[in-house]
């Protein structure tokens, strides 16, 4: 992943303050309990002008982590997904990753957090493929990695939480050492889980298969854009435990994120998956995903919001290419 791209401003609770000043105390609860949720949202450049993908649903995420580590968010979710779009504003950027985080700031080092301050941080910066931008088309080398996703009434994997991610470093670091992109963790029954920061998807006869919530897996919203756009193409899309071997014998592999967005996977623990090349439906999911994102294709599902005021349209009346 490139260095990160420093913006101008950056908010925090409720005022918009310059990159470099965005500091928090040493003591702060965060830092030494990593007491923190997160999202990952993508801006995209669309012929209407910059629209973010499924704001609402990751506010709501965002909120619903919040609720499981009881963090009041008294700004609510309107307040977040304003903060949002002000800050791309402010920065004028027409493509961006988003990066809101709620956190435990300074007051006590217990390891009840309830004393300490909410805060609430809002960055936006420029952002590459997560992967590499040939890793979309020749896909990535992956391996299983030997942690497993933890236990789901150990940590709680609905949330996206910076404590899981610590887990989600383990499998990154042994992956990117032994010579490979990325890792798939298997979940605490030996089926498998997700990648460190991705979904995982398999195509078997032309079914796609996708392992459950139950399986220590966030529940991504790229993930669940996917299978609707998957299922508009006419195919069975099933969520249902995955043996380690299914991922050998697969005949197409993929990632979902926001990061990743829709990346194949050509081979994995040494073993090509398939062809060893992006497969067919993979091909055909990433152009309808892609198709979609930049406002190439109408907007049925209503997942785009315009960042600047004018064009809040683009959810509403639908951006149809002039090809389409």
């Amino acid at each position: 992943m490139a260095e990160l791209n420093a913006s101008a401003k950056i908010w925090h609770n409720g005022e918009l303050i310059p990159w470099d000043d965005a500091h928090i105390h040493v003591c702060s609860h965060v830092v030494h309990y990593a007491s923190a949720v997160f999202e990952g949202i993508r801006c995209y450049k669309t012929q209407s002008g910059p629209a973010v993908f499924r704001l609402d649903e990751h506010v709501k995420r965002l909120c619903r982590s919040a609720r499981i580590y009881r963090m009041p968010i008294e700004i609510g979710a309107e307040g977040l997904r304003e903060a949002c779009l002000e800050t791309i504003q402010a920065n004028q950027l027409e493509s961006c990753y988003i990066r809101p985080i709620v956190f435990r700031g300074y007051h006590s080092l217990g390891v009840d957090p309830t004393t300490c301050p909410v805060e609430i941080y809002v960055a936006v910066f420029e952002f590459d493929k997560y992967l590499g931008e040939e890793s979309l088309q020749q896909g990535v080398d992956v391996m299983v990695s030997s942690w497993n996703r933890v236990a789901t009434n150990t940590l709680p994997g609905m949330a996206k939480a910076a404590a899981n991610y610590m887990n989600a470093a383990l499998i990154k670091m042994e992956a990117a050492q032994n010579g490979y992109v990325e890792g798939i963790a298997l979940d605490s029954r030996g089926y498998v889980s997700e990648g460190s920061g991705e979904n995982v998807f398999i195509v078997q006869d032309n079914q796609i298969i996708t392992p459950p919530i139950a399986a220590s897996v966030l529940p991504g919203i790229t993930r669940d854009a996917v299978m609707v756009l998957a299922r508009e193409l006419g195919y069975t899309v099933e969520e249902a435990d995955i043996p380690r071997e299914y991922l050998y014998t697969a005949d197409e592999v993929f990632f979902t994120g926001t990061a990743v967005e829709v990346t194949p996977v050509r081979s994995i623990d040494k073993i090509a998956v398939g062809t060893g090349q992006r497969g067919p439906i993979t091909a055909q999911i990433q152009e309808s995903f892609f198709s979609y994102v930049e406002g190439r294709a109408e907007d049925r599902h209503v997942w785009l919001t315009p960042v600047y005021a004018e064009d809040r349209t683009v959810g509403a009346s639908p951006i149809v290419s002039a090809g389409a």
